[in-house]
This record gives structure tokens, C-alpha cells and sequence, in this order.
């Protein structure tokens, strides 16, 4: 407990002074009865509980949580999705967002997050891709970076990142294997982590469900040599809920800790892996002295839990924080002039769709509102306990804020659920306005099974579009929808999921009191098929009959092939010239912006020096607004790279009429450690940059036109 003395120093006297089983203790999450459980025992359910010896002296209590968007526990802050953040293209919004996130998680007697999560955005039907932050690689790395080293900024709490490695899908994610080659692996799959670990210095990374390459990945040798060798993450490395297959591959691969009950790390199994010399004590003590380091050089052993639970541990600052995060997250993705709203007094607008109200409707089995689409859950079984959601206790609705905002000009708000679309016609018949609220329900568990809306929702925008020349739609979603309503109406909104302020941000977005600034952190396509995943190899996998079905009782491993190699978001639709329905990268606002004046220094180079793209951007418009200017650079043919990769952006807030200069630089550490420039050569078995001509662009999404070049000599 001598603070002057360095976290090694520290982890290795109460290492010193452990009991081999009091060193067990730390290769299991819960080595005693769960803090939050009572009535809970660890072991396999039906198993006697496994017992432990009392942990040395002064050793705090430590409890993780989930929480990617929010802590789960009442009285903290809703706040909106991962991919809404992303979608704010702030890295310091993130940063801001785990450190109230630890604030509310300590206070809650937690003090390890299991966040943030990384996901590549495979395929848009992935259940939990509103937990992640999109497609690319460098947006997932540097936003889990930020995020983490928010997380643990105050010392008090620890991040996560997860889930380690491809872990791309829902279904069958305990009995799938994610086959992929070498290259694809590291430029797109592990390069998140790569960036995460350098940029935020996480103290912990949870290994995933699946296999990849046929080795179940909490077991697999990619943990050492790739996560912990080649990245240098020198914190623990946990497993998921029952993501463990065994005690020795476990372990020796450099699996540290085991996460929720002790099933395979328990100490009967330990020690008899060490009796029979499958498992080494230098590995044993390995794995205790990561977890106890972390835990000491992040502040768990000097700041303890406090003795009791804040009832309310969101603050007001904390709201803040995530209504901007929904403001400057939504995006809006067609404006055909009727935003921002000027409503008149007398005039009337029209809600429609259950999730612009708190009140409940019905849709199917399940009760829908603004509530349930911040909870972040799909649950199919609806006589099943809720699992993994957000309390979303004090969500405000954009019923409510729209018709406080709408008051302030005369104007009068109407909400109708929408269930009957005849009805609903007829109310938008009678509107000035009309304003429908489109969703998608998912979450962990299950994946998507189409990219169409939900409760009938294109059917109710369809009918309100024909009977109101001036409908705007707001979509509260966690991935892509197909649009075949979009030429009929005059704008859309992409809310995501946005938490507790989802009302207020829609509302001042709405009414132009704030202008949108979000861009697409995803590829929308026009439809399912036009997605790199359109086999039934790549997707959903296959079994060895060649079905899509898993065979009644089987617990044979689904196959998933990643053929589409390096193809996927935005790279896929440049290389196979699929136009879709919005690029990533798209948003507007209610200005415009010109960019002109784009050039590269130096225009050659070796590959290993600092690079500077220039341009200036010019707000042609009549209103101020921000820019996300985004930098793409193609790779030269002989580096076999599809499309081209985002390499930088730079926020540009402009006066109508006001031109700025903007330099975005690639620095000499930036390049070498997020290998912008650079590719993986399977033959060389390392990082390199091919020689020739690269292609820059820069411009409001990735369907900027290349503007000029450099070479790489």
C-alpha cells in the first residue's frame, strides 16, 4: 500500500506474500459471492460453490459492469449509442463521456467498465452494432482510445476493451468460427485495437465468443504473440461470460483472468493443470501479476469503493454532455429545404410513430416508445426477463420536447403511435408538418434480419408522405435502414439511439436552434444485397451440409468466411462501384461548404515522414455550420488495396462567406503506429509502403474525388 513505490513494485510484494490460491483469486472475476448477488455462489450452476482462502490484507473490492453507452445500474446517465458518438466525429466528446461514465460507475460502488466495445461493421445486420463505432478502422481505434483513457482519467475505474477479436456477428457467436486471412486480420480486425491500446492505454481487453481460424479465441495464441507481442498491451487480458473452453490453452496463450463465476480457472482445475505439467507457475504468476498491476496503477487499490451506493449519480453536467452527444451525433442525411422548421402561430404539427412518446404502444409482442429504443435491448421472448438493458428512467421524449419548443411560436404538436396508418393519414392530411418517427429495435443476442424499419414503419412514412408535401422523417436506429420511402419525403434525420436527451436534441435540431454537424460513421446502402457480405458463406456461415440451419441439437461450429478479405464498408462500394443510398462520411447542415485548393507536402517522400494535406474550405452558404473535412489517400496498385482509407478529418465551424485554410497532418508516429500509409505483406510478415503513386481527397464524405498526389519512393 506504498504509493511511492511503482505499480510493479507493489504488485510483486502482495504477490510475495500470497498463497498460491490466494494468487488463484486473481485469475477469476469473482473468487467469493458476488458483491451484487447475494444469493449467488460461484461454480457451475448445480456445483458445489468453489472455495477460496481470505485475499491478503488490504486488497480492495473490486466489480465490474457493463457499459459501452451507460452504467448499468438506476439514478445514472442514458447516454445515446456508441455509434452516435462516433458519428460526432469528437474525439474529446468521448474522452468527456468516460469520465462521467467513471464517475457515475464509482459512485455506484463499480469500479471497472466493461467498455468501450470495438466492432468493424462487417455486416449492418450485427446486433450489437450500435455498441461499436462503425466501419473503419482508424475512427474505431482512435474513439475507443479516447474513450478509454476517459474511462480512466481520475484513477478511480478501469476500461475494457472488447471484444476481442472479429467478433462480428450474434448469431451462433459461441459456435462460430471467423475465418479470415493474415492481411485482413491486421489492417482491419486487430488495427482497432493496435490504435486503442497506443492512443488510451487501457488496463484490460476481453477475449471474445468465437473462434477465428478454427481456435476458439480466448484460447488462441493471437492473444501473445498479436494483442500482447506485436501491440505491447501489457494490461490483463479477461475472458467473456462463458467465452472459456478450457484451463491450460486458456491460460497458456495469455488468457489472464476469467470473467463472472470460476468454471475453468478454478483452483481444483489449476492445480491439477500444474500437477501434470500443462500449465507452468511462471505463467500462473504472470497472469496474477497483470491483473493486480492493473488494478494498482489504475487507482483501484488507493481509491476505494465507497461504503455505500449513490442513489442518483448523474449530474447535470453529465446531461449535457449527452444531449450534445445526440445533437452533434444525429445526422442529417437529406434536407430538401423544409429544415430547419419555422412554425407560425396557428400552425399545427403532426408526431407520428410510438417512439417520439414515453407512452407505451404496442407493436406485436412488444411494448415500444422512446423508452425501449434508448434501452438498447431486442428481446424476442417477451415473457423473458429483460437482459442487459439501460434503465432509460429519465428519457425525455420528442413529444415532449417538441411541443415545449414549438409553444415558443404558436404552434400546437398532435402524437399519434401510427398503428393505424388510415388514421395517421388522415392527421397528417390536417398538418402543416408532419414528422415521422421511424426505429429499429436491436441489441446484444440476435442479429438483424433485414434493414427495413420495424412496426410497419415504411408502410406509416409512406401513407404520411402521400397525404403532407412537408414530411420529415426521424430515424431512432442502431445500423443502416434501407429507405424505399426517401424520394417522397423532404428530409431525414438519423437520431440513432439517443439516449435520455433523444426529445431535447431532436428538438433543437429540428428547429435549427442548434445545426446538425454528425456524419456517418457507416456505409446506408440502397439494399441488403448490395452489402460485401451477400453470401451465405460470408454470411450468416455455413455448416458442413452446406446449410445456413443449424441441425436440431449440434453443436457443430458455423463457418463464416470473410472471402470479401479487405473489402468491406466503404472500400467495397468504391471497388465494386456500388453507389449507395449514403456514403460514410455523409451529413449535411443547413449551410453548405466548397473545397478547393488541395495539396499534398511532400510530394514525394519515403513514407516514414510527416506528411501535410492542405485545402480550404468555404462556407457558400447563408448560415453558420461545422464541416467534418475528411482526408482519404488510395494506396498504388502493386499494394492490392481496395478503395481508398480514411486517413484524417479536422472539425471547421464557418460564418456564411468565411473560407479557412485547413491543414491535416499525418505525423511521423502517427503513420508508423496506425500504418496509414502502410500494408500488411503476408510474405514479409510485417508492416510495409508501397512504392508509387498515392491518391488524395478530401471533401464531406468517402465519395470525395482524388484532388492530387504523392509519391512514395
Amino acid at each position: 500500500m506504498d504509493a511511492s513505490k511503482s505499480a510493479d513494485a507493489r504488485a510483486e510484494a502482495l504477490l510475495e506474500a500470497s498463497t498460491q490460491h490466494q494468487k488463484y483469486r486473481w485469475l477469476v472475476e469473482q473468487p467469493a459471492v458476488s458483491p451484487t448477488r447475494t444469493d449467488w455462489q460461484p461454480g457451475r450452476p448445480g456445483e458445489a460453490p468453489v472455495v477460496y482462502p481470505v485475499q491478503v490484507e488490504c486488497t480492495p473490492t473490486i466489480v465490474y459492469t457493463d457499459g459501452p453507452e451507460a452504467v448499468r445500474a438506476p439514478g445514472v446517465t442514458d447516454f445515446p449509442a456508441q455509434i452516435a458518438l462516433a458519428s460526432t466525429w469528437n474525439l474529446e466528446l468521448a474522452y468527456e463521456k468516460g469520465v462521467a461514465q467513471a464517475d457515475e460507475s464509482f459512485a455506484k460502488r463499480r469500479n471497472v467498465i466493461l467498455a468501450p466495445g470495438i466492432g468493424n461493421g462487417r455486416t449492418p445486420l450485427a446486433g450489437r452494432t450500435p455498441e461499436y463505432f462503425g466501419e473503419d478502422p482508424l475512427v474505431n481505434g482512435l474513439f475507443a482510445g479516447a474513450h478509454a483513457e476517459g474511462i480512466e482519467a481520475d484513477g478511480k475505474v478501469l476500461s475494457d476493451l472488447k471484444h476481442y477479436l472479429a467478433n462480428e456477428q450474434e448469431l451462433d457467436r459461441q459456435t462460430s468460427s471467423s475465418n479470415i486471412s493474415e492481411r485482413a486480420l491486421r489492417e482491419l480486425y486487430s488495427l482497432p485495437y493496435e490504435i486503442a491500446v497506443d492512443e488510451g492505454s487501457p488496463e484490460s481487453v476481453m477475449c471474445a465468443f468465437n473462434q477465428v481460424n478454427g481456435v476458439y479465441i480466448c484460447e488462441s495464441p493471437i492473444m501473445q504473440s498479436l494483442l500482447k507481442d506485436d501491440h505491447g498491451f501489457d494490461g490483463f487480458i479477461m475472458s467473456d461470460f462463458g467465452s472459456v473452453h478450457s484451463t491450460t490453452a486458456s491460460l497458456m496463450n495469455g488468457l489472464d483472468q476469467e470473467l463472472n463465476r470460476p468454471i475453468w480457472f478454478t483452483p481444483e482445475k489449476l492445480d491439477a493443470a500444474l500437477a501434470a505439467g500443462e500449465i507452468t507457475q511462471e505463467r500462473i504468476d504472470e497472469a496474477a501479476f497483470r491483473v493486480v498491476r492493473s488494478y494498482i496503477r489504475g487507482g483501484l487499490f488507493d481509491n476505494p469503493l465507497p461504503a455505500e451506493a449513490a442513489v442518483e449519480a448523474s449530474t447535470p453536467a453529465h446531461e449535457a454532455t449527452a444531449k450534445r452527444i445526440a445533437e452533434d451525433g444525429s445526422v442529417l442525411l437529406k434536407n430538401d429545404g423544409v429544415l430547419p422548421l419555422e412554425a407560425e402561430a396557428g400552425q399545427t404539427i403532426a408526431l407520428f410513430g410510438p417512439t417520439a412518446s414515453t407512452t407505451p404502444t404496442t407493436v406485436g409482442s412488444f411494448p415500444v416508445s422512446a423508452v425501449s429504443v434508448c434501452s438498447l435491448t431486442l428481446q424476442r421472448n417477451p415473457t423473458a426477463a429483460p437482459r442487459n438493458t439501460l434503465p432509460c428512467e429519465d428519457v425525455v421524449s420528442a413529444e415532449t420536447a417538441i411541443t415545449a419548443r414549438a409553444a415558443e411560436d404558436g404552434a400546437s404538436v398532435t402524437w399519434n403511435n401510427g398503428q393505424d396508418i388510415a388514421a395517421a393519414a388522415a392527421q397528417a392530411a390536417e398538418a402543416d408538418i408532419a414528422i415521422v418517427f421511424g426505429y429499429q429495435r436491436m441489441g446484444e443476442f440476435s442479429d438483424l434480419t433485414d434493414l427495413r424499419l420495424q412496426g410497419n414503419g415504411d408502410a406509416l412514412i409512406t401513407a404520411v408522405q402521400a397525404a403532407n408535401p412537408n414530411t420529415v422523417v426521424v430515424l431512432q436506429t442502431g445500423s443502416a435502414v434501407e429507405m424505399p420511402w426517401l424520394d417522397g419525403v423532404e428530409a431525414v434525420l438519423e437520431n440513432w439511439y439517443g439516449g435520455e436527451q433523444q426529445g431535447p436534441a431532436i428538438a433543437s435540431l429540428l428547429f435549427g436552434d442548434v445545426a446538425p454537424s454528425g456524419k456517418l460513421p457507416m456505409t446506408f446502402p440502397k439494399s441488403l444485397a448490395d452489402t460485401p457480405t451477400n453470401t451465405p458463406e460470408q454470411y450468416p456461415g455455413v455448416f458442413s451440409d452446406g446449410s445456413t440451419t443449424r441441425p436440431a441439437g449440434s453443436n457443430e461450429i458455423r463457418q463464416v468466411e470473410y472471402s470479401e478479405d479487405l473489402a468491406i464498408g466503404y472500400k467495397w462500394y468504391q471497388e465494386e462501384g456500388i453507389e449507395p443510398l449514403f456514403a460514410f462520411g455523409h451529413g449535411l447542415t443547413y449551410t453548405t461548404f466548397a473545397y478547393d485548393r488541395v495539396q499534398v507536402t511532400p510530394k514525394s517522400t519515403n513514407g516514414a515522414k510527416e506528411i501535410r494535406i492542405q485545402f480550404k474550405v468555404t462556407n457558400t452558404g447563408d448560415r453558420t455550420g461545422t464541416e467534418i473535412a475528411q482526408a482519404y489517400v488510395t494506396l498504388p496498385d502493386s499494394a492490392d488495396a481496395p478503395g481508398s482509407r480514411l486517413v484524417g478529418w479536422e472539425s471547421v465551424t464557418l460564418e456564411p462567406g468565411e473560407h479557412r485554410n485547413v491543414t491535416i497532418t499525418l505525423s511521423a508516429d502517427e503513420l508508423a503506429e496506425q500504418h496509414l500509409l502502410e500494408h500488411w505483406d503476408e510474405g514479409a510478415d510485417d508492416w510495409v509502403s508501397a512504392k508509387g503513386t498515392y491518391g488524395v481527397a478530401v471533401g464531406g464524405s468517402s465519395e470525395a474525388p482524388i484532388a492530387t498526389q504523392f509519391t512514395i519512393k
